[in-house]
Parts: C-alpha cells; sequence; structure tokens
C-alpha cells in the first residue's frame, strides 16, 4: 500500500470516532414498483421496536422521522413509472443523507421500494466522495428503462447511479440532480438468483463483482464478502454502504416482499454478512429495502421484521457472542448480576 492510500485509510478511521452514532431515515416509497404496502415498511419496522433495539447496543439514536416530497413535473420519458414522484423523493432523500453524514451519525434508511437507494448512495457519495457499495439482493436492478419489461424504476437504480452505465440513457427530466459518480467498479453484488439477460451482458461486459448464490454455496458467506471487500475496496480506504433488499433472502426466512426468488440467503447468512462488514469500522450507510407488511398473514409479516431487524442490529454492532461487559464491571463479584 503506498503511503497516500495508508493515509486515506487512517483518515477514514479517524472519520469514524462517532461509530455509535446513527441516524435514521424512513422513506415510506412504493412508486418504484406496483405493489401497495411497501410504503408502510419503516411503519412496521418502528413498530417492531428498532429504535429500542438499537439504544439497547448503547447507540446514540437520532430518528429523523420519514421524509416528505414533491413530485417533479416529468414529461416525454418511456417506460419509468412515476418518475416524477422517484425524482423527487430521492432527490430530498439524497440530501437527508448528506446532512445525516455531516452530523457524523452513520445512516440507516428503512424503505420503501429498492428505488430509494439512488437516493441514498447519490448522498452518500457527494458527502464521502470515496464509496463502496454491496447491493445484496436477488436481483441485479440493472435495467434501464429501454430493457425493463415492467418499467419499475426499482430494477434500475443502479444502472442509474454508475458513471460507465450513463451513456445508456436518455437525458431524464427531473434528474438533473442526480448525475452518476459511482464507478461500477465500486459496486458489488451478494445473493444474486434472478438476473435478466442484458443485466447478466452488462456484468460480463464489465467485469462487475457479482456473486450469486451458487457463488454462496461454493465458498460460503464468509470467504464471499471478503472476496467482494478486495475487489471494491482492496485499500480498506473507502466508506461502505449496504444496500439491503429483504428478498435476498430465501421467502422461507422473509416472505412479504414484493419480488421473492427461492433459493436465498438464510437468516444467518445476511447476519454474518452484516457483521463482518460492520467489525471494517467504515461502514457509514444502511438500506433495508422492500419489506412489505401488506402480504402474507401475520405470522408472515412477523417473520419478515424480525428478519429486518436482526440484518440492521448486526450491521450497527450486535454481537452474538453478546455485548462487552462494561470497563469496572469485571471487578465485580458474580453474584451481583443474580
Amino acid at each position: 500500500m503506498n503511503i497516500l492510500k495508508k493515509i486515506q485509510s487512517v483518515i477514514i478511521r479517524l472519520g469514524n470516532r462517532n461509530y455509535g452514532k446513527v441516524g435514521i431515515i424512513g422513506v415510506p416509497f412504493d412508486k418504484g414498483q406496483h405493489k401497495e404496502g411497501v410504503a408502510h415498511g419503516p411503519e412496521a419496522i418502528r413498530t417492531a421496536g428498532l429504535v429500542r433495539e438499537l439504544k439497547s447496543l448503547g447507540l446514540d439514536v437520532k430518528d429523523y422521522g420519514d421524509i416528505s416530497y414533491k413530485a417533479k413535473n416529468v414529461d416525454g420519458v418511456n417506460n419509468m413509472s412515476h418518475l416524477g414522484d422517484v425524482a423527487g423523493c430521492t432527490s430530498y432523500l439524497s440530501e437527508k443523507v448528506q446532512e445525516i453524514l455531516k452530523d457524523d451519525r452513520r445512516v440507516l434508511t428503512i424503505g420503501g421500494d429498492h428505488s430509494v437507494g439512488i437516493g441514498t448512495i447519490d448522498g452518500h457519495v457527494k458527502e464521502k466522495e470515496n464509496v463502496a457499495v454491496i447491493w445484496v439482493d436477488a436481483h441485479a436492478d440493472l435495467n434501464t428503462n429501454k430493457t425493463s419489461e415492467s418499467g419499475n424504476v426499482h430494477g434500475m437504480p443502479v444502472a442509474l447511479l454508475t458513471s460507465e452505465l450513463a451513456d445508456y440513457w436518455p437525458h431524464l427530466p427531473g434528474m438533473d440532480w442526480q448525475q452518476p459518480m459511482l464507478s461500477i467498479r465500486n459496486v458489488a453484488y451478494i445473493g444474486l438468483r434472478s438476473v435478466d439477460r442484458y443485466e447478466r451482458l452488462v456484468i460480463e461486459k464489465f467485469g462487475i463483482t457479482a456473486f450469486g448464490m451458487e457463488d454462496v454455496e461454493r465458498y460460503g458467506i464468509h470467504d464471499v464478502v471478503y472476496m467482494a471487500l478486495n475487489k471494491i475496496d482492496p485499500n480498506e480506504s473507502k466508506s461502505l454502504h449496504v444496500s439491503f433488499d429483504i428478498d435476498s433472502l430465501d421467502p422461507l426466512e422473509a416472505p412479504c416482499t414484493g419480488t421473492p426468488v427461492r433459493g436465498g440467503l438464510s437468516l444467518r447468512e445476511a447476519v454474518h454478512l452484516m457483521e463482518i462488514l460492520y467489525r471494517t469500522k467504515r461502514l457509514n450507510a444502511v438500506d433495508l429495502v422492500e419489506v412489505n407488511p401488506f402480504i402474507g398473514n401475520q405470522h408472515d409479516i412477523q417473520l419478515t421484521v424480525e428478519a429486518a431487524i436482526h440484518i440492521i442490529q448486526a450491521g450497527f454492532g450486535y454481537t452474538r457472542r453478546g455485548l462487552k461487559v462494561p470497563k469496572g464491571v469485571t471487578d465485580m463479584p458474580l453474584q451481583t448480576f443474580r
């Protein structure tokens, strides 16, 4: 590692003295797809005790509430459903992410559909510049308005965010605030198992770091995460962003989501993935999206929301080995705790 990279790495670590400060944004947004209910994901996750669980980790938690927005006036773009709403929501979300990072807090965004990733990653890149993204998803979300069969923007965010794919888009009214500044070389997929032919072509053409479920089965989730990090952040100098779609889990673990695909990650694998990324001390933003409490029965909803909270907890410091005992407590007799 050359001296410049060493300095960058030190700066990243020094910048994370307040790794224990967290800012939460709820994004009750469903216009990136067509299924009703995903906008209620933030409410369901909060009601299940999200803030309480994070505070129990000793974190300084500030809930910034749910964002509201005004749709932008957009005409003349084919095959992008509700683009005006997407543009209005994600532009405001980008600003909010920048505000929270400036407040020296890590950002937790709860959605909402995966189109919100346009705003969260844009804001992260604008604030930190040197960013690497782990996109945990059953789907690649690499379509453009010319290749998408549905026109749903939640299947397009990675293509919108990355600079190498900028030439594949027409001018998008309402999206002038968003310039693709993230290199596709700084993105790694984990959990893929439903990839369109066009997306497969793009992955191969640009040599995108992409680990499907067969790779997880072959190497194990532990090695897959480290291989991904070695590809997109070999010098351990980037601010990390995890955009976690709950449909990356197998539907048996998280049934309440709009586009489930059998054969996904186990909750145990997902938690381990987040534990590894937390321990880097560079994980500065987490998205948890696509929880839809309008799908399934009460047991299914509880299962899905509990899975979401376990994943979030792991990304913010919960350890299955148990939390460390505070200083001074180790000298106290064991009967004190009985």
